[in-house]
């Protein structure tokens, strides 16, 4: 099969409006057109599922049938482009941020981001998190100068809602019920050992950890974060994230 006749037959199977690719036959019809269609709406369906079952809490935030509607929109416009699906639909949130449908619930971008960034946790490779003792080890006047690796299967999150709340409540951690204190929350996602871990970042966390995450050393993440809110409690949100295991190294 040739690219050109490849690319005919991609395409047809995302659109249902393209005829039957040209050259496509069966042992008893010139045009197989009821079973392409069948072929094509059994992968829209499979993919739709795929996405619903990485994605639950934003099926239980928005129920089934809204979920694969905007799913199977998805699912056209963006196939996937590997045949491993562990990671099909890390862009689904970017989709749904501008599907207009979803436009009365803002936050749910955010929490398929979130849920996006938990399967990548759960599929990243298995390390020991660092032994927090190393890091007391360091004398006091090198401790600005370290640097430290994250954890494979570390992310952050930062929303304008209250993201971890909601996919807490959502995810049958919390309770579900109305979200008085309604504010922007920044998520820490990591895996340690055999669980995904969800926790909020204090204040100034998010920069904190993202300039320890690119490099930075203690010194200077501690500046960012100073400099974004004085509320920064360097010993608080360092004592959190070590406890989290969100390193495995320092140097």
């Amino acid at each position: 099969m040739s690219i050109a006749t490849q690319s005919r037959f991609a395409d047809a199977l995302r659109d249902d409006a393209l005829a039957v690719p040209e050259g496509l036959t069966s042992w008893n019809l010139p045009v197989p057109q009821r079973r392409f269609d069948v072929y094509r709406n059994n992968v829209a369906v499979g993919l739709s599922g795929a996405l619903a079952s990485r994605f639950p809490v934003a099926g239980q935030i928005v129920g089934e049938a809204f979920f694969i509607g905007m799913a199977r929109i998805f699912v056209a416009a963006f196939p996937p482009r590997s045949p491993l699906l562990l990671h099909y639909g890390d862009d689904f949130g970017d989709f749904v941020e501008t599907f207009e449908p979803a436009s009365e619930l803002p936050y749910l971008a955010d929490v398929i981001r979130l849920e996006a960034a938990r399967g990548r946790a759960y599929h990243a490779a298995d390390c020991v998190p660092l032994d927090p003792t190393l890091l007391a080890a360091v004398p006091p006047e090198e401790l600005a100068s370290v640097m430290f690796e994250p954890h494979p299967s570390l992310g952050i999150l930062r929303s304008p809602h209250p993201v971890v709340t909601i996919w807490a409540m959502n995810a049958g951690d919390l309770p579900l019920e109305p979200i008085e204190n309604w504010i922007a929350e920044d998520a820490l996602i990591v895996r340690p050992q055999m669980t995904v871990n969800v926790q909020t970042l204090p204040p100034g966390g998010a920069i904190f950890m993202s300039a320890l995450m690119t490099g930075a050393s203690l010194g200077t993440a501690f500046q960012a974060a100073i400099a974004q809110t004085e509320a920064f409690d360097l010993s608080a949100n360092l004592a959190g994230v070590l406890q989290a295991g969100a390193f495995i190294a320092i140097r």
